[in-house]
């Protein structure tokens, strides 16, 4: 089986314990981005998830920032379609990957949004994105691991004789990870992916999606190599009621105009629209301790583990016991989170699952 990994996330679009117009945020910029990243690797997480999106301060500016600014910690940064050239994506990550001595993992994603990726300049839609992050990801493989130039004629590009400087620290090159619900995400992850990352579900629900990708990993002769996580919220407190009352402060007073804003924003989105439906078709509880009232204020992962220490560390085992390896988890305030995980949370995953996890540094 393989050692349990936990990822953490740096909310570059700023901090909050209230999705409500008007709250207080806590504004993104170094001494938020300190604190949390900070508080990440003293909680032990191995990596690091920085986002892309339009409120969002740019990725990779900000991940090679903060990998200069802290000690351990992986970055998981995003490659989106049609945004960076392939080859100069490829020595991108290279050169972060030899500077850092190994703190790089990649982040494929295809875009929630058709109007963000649409005002971004992107031409393409969610077809054909799907279609260009496979030729790029190939592309990517291949200039990583050739001994020599590349030459590669598809349907978006077309190279000749290309290589990159400097070769990947880490063999055979960084990992991929990819959170998606779509058939063509599955596609992916199943041909290319290390990790693939589900935003939220039963687990039972989980366990039959695990099947589903892992019978198109084995296609490709990947069945073994892919593994599986969760991209979920966490409010841990010392009692249910505590955890409970800071859940509901998360989404008080957020409007229903907000809500469906939000919702028609990522309407093409499957895996937006998978927990939108667990929503409306579950109410506030899909599982014990796994509540969805994040859905109504933010888009993506949206489901949350919410209770206290016991009740979330259960919730978290059950992803595991049916296949989760990776969990990618944030929570507000994401520093103070991070530390609450750490304290309480992951003590009892420990001993529960002690050789599989390596003990916090």
């Amino acid at each position: 089986m393989r050692p349990l990994e936990f990822g953490w996330y740096l909310p570059t679009n700023g901090d909050t314990t209230s999705y409500a117009a008007g709250h207080d945020t806590v504004p993104p910029g170094t001494p938020m981005f300190d604190r949390v990243v900070a508080a990440a690797e003293a909680a032990g997480f191995e990596y690091m998830l920085v986002p892309v999106a339009v409120p969002c301060w740019e990725a990779w500016v900000t991940t090679a920032f903060m990998a200069g600014r802290s000690q351990r910690i992986r970055m998981l940064v995003a490659a989106r379609p049609g945004y960076i050239n392939p080859v100069m994506l490829a020595k991108m990550v290279t050169t972060f990957d030899q500077l850092t001595g190994g703190r790089i993992a990649v982040n494929l994603i295809a875009g929630q949004s058709e109007a963000e990726t649409t005002a971004d300049g992107i031409r393409y839609g969610k077809e054909d994105r799907y279609a260009l992050m496979a030729e790029e990801v190939g592309i990517l493989k291949a200039l990583w691991t050739a001994s020599g130039p590349i030459d590669h004629a598809g349907a978006f590009h077309t190279l000749r004789g290309a290589r990159i400087l400097p070769p990947p620290f880490q063999a055979p090159h960084p990992r991929f990870y990819l959170g998606g619900g779509s058939r063509e995400a599955w596609e992916i992850s199943a041909a290319h992916a290390d990790v693939h990352l589900f935003w939220g579900d039963t687990p039972e629900g989980i366990a039959a999606q695990i099947a589903e990708i892992r019978a198109i990993a084995a296609r490709h002769g990947r069945a073994e190599a892919l593994g599986f996580g969760m991209r979920l919220q966490i409010i841990c407190r010392e009692t249910e009621a505590e955890a409970l009352a800071a859940a509901k402060e998360l989404v008080r007073d957020v409007s229903p105009e907000r809500t469906a804003a939000l919702r028609a924003n990522v309407a093409n989105s499957v895996a937006n629209q998978r927990v939108q439906a667990l929503a409306r078709d579950h109410g506030d509880w899909i599982a014990p301790a796994l509540w969805t009232g994040l859905t109504r204020a933010r888009q993506g992962a949206g489901i949350a583990v919410v209770g206290d220490p016991s009740q979330c560390a259960a919730a978290l085992q059950r992803f595991i016991d049916v296949g989760c390896h990776s969990f990618c988890l944030s929570g507000y305030l994401h520093d103070e989170e991070a530390t609450r995980f750490a304290r309480w949370v992951r003590p009892i995953l420990a001993a529960r699952n002690a050789a599989r996890m390596p003990a916090a540094a």
